[in-house]
């Protein structure tokens, strides 16, 4: 007999009797209104990562998408594929009008150590591996890497981000909206011991902290 995960089981009745019951009418405005989402997230699917307790967000505020190492693949039309990044790009970009798109990387990723080791494949599918190998450009553009293993894959962490950004741009819808100034485009990392947010700055192409370091 299957039995339910009594984490999940908890989690939920702590909602129904907290969040839920205090936000009612907002969740029945959602269903009855739909969603207007302003923020699109394409975030990491690493358990540490959450968007949604990050920027403490409520219910129909952010429209996200996760995957392995928050990539975002370079547009590709007509091809035989599946393209689950690509079609929530287009669903928020065209259909909910988002004004603003986010990447969100973050320390310790497990997509880009994967790639970076060049490890065994923990799978004969090695969808891992082949998912990451997107990436190839980003660490190319990097060059000749020194001795230090963590200071290497920060730097492959943060270009990763900034590939997604670029990806996105050859998406034509987006490249439209942005070029019109009805979409911003931004590149964020996260640190998942320190808690501290590093917003891409488009002037110096650095990461910069967004707040001062919490006490």
């Amino acid at each position: 007999m299957k039995v339910f995960p009594q984490r999940l089981n908890e989690g939920y009745r702590n909602f129904l009797e907290g969040r839920f019951n205090s936000e009612r009418q907002r969740y029945r405005d959602l269903a009855e209104k739909g969603q207007n989402p302003e923020i699109l997230i394409i975030g990491c699917c690493d358990s540490r990562v959450s968007p949604e307790v990050i920027f403490d967000a409520g219910p129909g505020e952010l429209f996200v998408v996760r995957n392995v190492a928050n990539l975002v693949p370079p547009y590709e039309p007509g091809t035989g594929s599946y393209h689950g990044v690509s079609a929530a790009i287009e669903f928020a970009n065209s259909g909910l009008k988002v004004k603003h798109i986010v990447v969100l990387g973050h320390a310790s990723c497990g997509g880009v150590k994967a790639f970076y080791e060049d490890g065994k494949p923990l799978s004969d599918s090695d969808f891992i591996g082949k998912w990451m190998s997107q990436i190839q450009p980003a660490a190319d553009a990097l060059g000749e890497l020194g001795d230090d293993h963590i200071a290497n894959l920060r730097k492959l962490e943060l270009a990763t981000v900034k590939l997604s950004l670029r990806n996105l741009m050859t998406f034509p819808g987006v490249r439209r909206r942005v070029e019109a100034g009805e979409l911003q485009l931004h590149g964020t990392y996260f640190g998942v011991a320190t808690g501290l947010l590093f917003i891409l700055d488009h002037e110096s192409d650095d990461f910069k902290p967004c707040v001062e370091q919490p006490g």
